[in-house]
């Protein structure tokens, strides 16, 4: 589990006010971070907005913001007035120098209420939980006299008299060490030499100057295309001599094609690394091409490599990471090692995932799940589920939670047998009848196993805490439990019969669990059990009978599920085709 000690510099609030998705948001960060939840539910808007507040180089680019920047895309009210983007971030864990450098513009955050101390007594900021605090505020509006959009970063204290405030600089954003990267696609920026590359911060963080940019134009200026008795030589005599005709002679004197007209910034655009193929020619030198030629995996993982190296190089001042999928293309192994590299040598990661394997190197408490509704976005920390101590989670249970907070629906089964069978039937059904059923992968439904039904009512309220849609499937129930898993599911699902077991022995097809069972008797009967090993001559019952000590012996090894993944629809029990078929019902009711 990921928990690094003393964090440093850290985003601890941002607010959001008509950005994008985003009409309203107010969120509180954990210290290392991970943001997830559905697709367009704000992740990637809050790292922008982040990154228009406190990036060194982003109100640089033009435009700052457009009209797709505004919640709804309005820029003005009914009555022409401009509507404002405005985004404020507390920024606390400020050093001495960072606090020196800050003095003017210090306020105070106590750490326990979450919140700046913006009333008297003075005697507040002597408690321990309280810290300085540095507030920084954009906002961006549309001005109709010069019909442009404009952007600006503020200190947000204090005001001046006039009521204006005070511009937060290029260089000031310099103090806070903020890095962004936007999701990973093709690495194209991130491996050149443009201003704000992370191959440029390396040099600048290393105050490296490449004296390279005069060498490279000087030798492109002297290099010709042509020789000066060649064709296109003399036809560039003949355009001299023309022209002359018209204007004096020191006019368009000595016309030359050469190889480029390119300045600095275009050499910084269009130097490309290169990196070897693995091919080898026929000379026996290796083949270099273009990084663009390479495997997105292997582009990713440079990219993230050059962003453990800044992390290194920045350690003794500050660098806060905002990172949009740092998985994409990467396998689990590598994905886990880059980030535990870059949050250890960070003072504070803040990441975008879809990603389990990534999910499951944090604490409970430093993954936000948000929420969208009507434009307004909330985060709840995921915390611990019910009765699941620290040492479980990681043994044994990290994995699926992770793959529920990563879904929009979550359904709970009483046991491993559900837990297998249920998604095995809805696939086979898909299989079978494409147009009638859906997967639970389709239907965007995670299955968590509760492992009892006493527990099936907690965590039912977890999930629901934390805003996802929760169903539950379970055997019949005492009056007492059937209403608390009523209270809290979204869609309870209680069967009649005691076990799962007796839903399949006692209503699937005979003929298709005789078959199973003969199967079993040709591969894996146990020898155990041969006094009830399944023959020819057994009735239906006897079949079942067998069977039912086979499925209890191989309890947890997913037999039920192997079972039903080889019957025909009208095989299958019609109590879980039934049960399958309400799910679906359900969710595409309520999309």
């Amino acid at each position: 589990m990921l928990y690094i000690g003393v964090i440093k510099i850290r985003v601890a609030k941002i607010k959001i006010n008509n950005f994008r998705g985003i009409k309203f948001s107010e969120l509180i960060f954990p210290e290392h971070t991970v943001f997830v939840g559905d697709n367009n539910s704000g992740k990637s808007t809050i790292l922008e907005a982040l990154d228009l507040t406190l990036g060194p180089e982003r109100l640089f680019r033009t435009p700052v913001i457009d009209e797709h920047d505004f919640y709804a895309g309005e820029y003005l009210d009914n009555d022409n007035n401009p509507i404002n983007i405005e985004i404020e971030v507390v920024i606390i864990n400020l050093n001495e120098e960072q606090s020196r450098y800050f003095r003017n513009n210090i306020e105070w955050w106590d750490q326990d209420e979450q919140a700046l101390i913006n009333e008297p007594p003075p005697e507040k900021t002597d408690k321990e939980s309280v810290q300085p605090a540095l507030r920084v505020r954009f906002e961006g509006n549309y001005d109709s006299e010069e019909d442009d959009f404009f952007g600006r970063t503020y200190y947000a204290s204090p005001e001046v008299e006039d009521g204006s405030m005070t511009s937060f600089t290029k260089k000031d954003k310099r103090y806070c060490g903020f890095l962004f990267l936007r999701t990973l696609r093709t690495g194209s920026r991130a491996l050149s030499l443009e201003n704000g590359s992370l191959l440029d911060i390396i040099l600048r963080l290393q105050e490296l100057k490449l004296p390279i940019w005069e060498e490279i134009l000087k030798q492109l200026d002297q290099l010709k295309i042509a020789a000066p008795d060649s064709e296109i030589n003399q036809i560039l005599r003949e355009i001299e001599s023309s022209i002359h005709s018209f204007v004096p002679n020191e006019w368009a004197n000595n016309p030359q094609m050469k190889v480029s007209g390119l300045t600095r910034q275009n050499l910084k655009k269009i130097i490309t690394f290169f990196m070897g193929t693995g091919a080898t020619r026929s000379d026996g030198s290796e083949h270099s091409a273009p990084f663009k030629y390479q495997g997105t995996g292997t582009i990713n993982t440079m990219v993230l490599t050059l962003l453990s190296m800044i992390a290194e190089l920045k350690q003794q001042q500050n660098v806060i990471f905002a990172m949009e999928e740092p998985e994409i293309a990467i396998p689990p192994h590598t994905q886990k090692r880059i980030i535990h590299s870059i949050c250890s040598k960070s003072d504070q990661a803040i990441f975008t995932s879809h990603s389990p394997y990534v999910l499951e190197e944090f604490d409970p408490s430093q993954i936000l799940v948000l929420s969208k509704s009507d434009g307004i976005i909330t985060g709840k920390e995921a915390t611990y589920p019910p009765r699941v101590k620290p040492k479980l989670y990681r043994d044994e249970f990290r994995r699926r939670f992770c793959e529920s907070l990563l879904s929009r629906r979550v359904l709970i089964v009483e046991g491993k047998t559900e837990y297998d069978a249920l998604p095995t039937v809805a696939r086979r059904l898909q299989q079978l009848s494409p147009d009638e059923f859906k997967t639970f992968e389709e239907l965007g439904i995670s299955v968590i196993n509760a492992k009892g039904d006493s527990y099936i009512a907690q965590l039912a309220e977890h999930f629901k805490n934390l805003n996802k849609q929760v169903f539950a499937i379970c055997d019949k129930q005492s009056d007492e439990n059937r209403q608390a898993i009523s209270e809290n599911v979204d869609l309870p699902l209680v069967s009649e019969e005691d076990g799962f077991e007796n839903i399949v022995l006692k209503h699937s097809d005979e003929d298709a669990l005789k078959r199973y069972a003969f199967m079993i008797v040709e591969e894996e009967w146990p020898p155990h059990l041969n006094n009830l090993k399944p023959n020819e001559a057994m009735t239906s019952e006897e079949i079942q009978k067998s069977l039912f000590e086979y499925f209890k012996w191989a309890k947890g090894s997913g037999s039920i599920a192997d079972f039903l993944g080889t019957c025909s629809k009208d095989e299958i029990p019609n109590y879980i085709i039934s049960v399958l078929n309400k799910i679906r019902e359900f969710v595409e009711g309520e999309s």
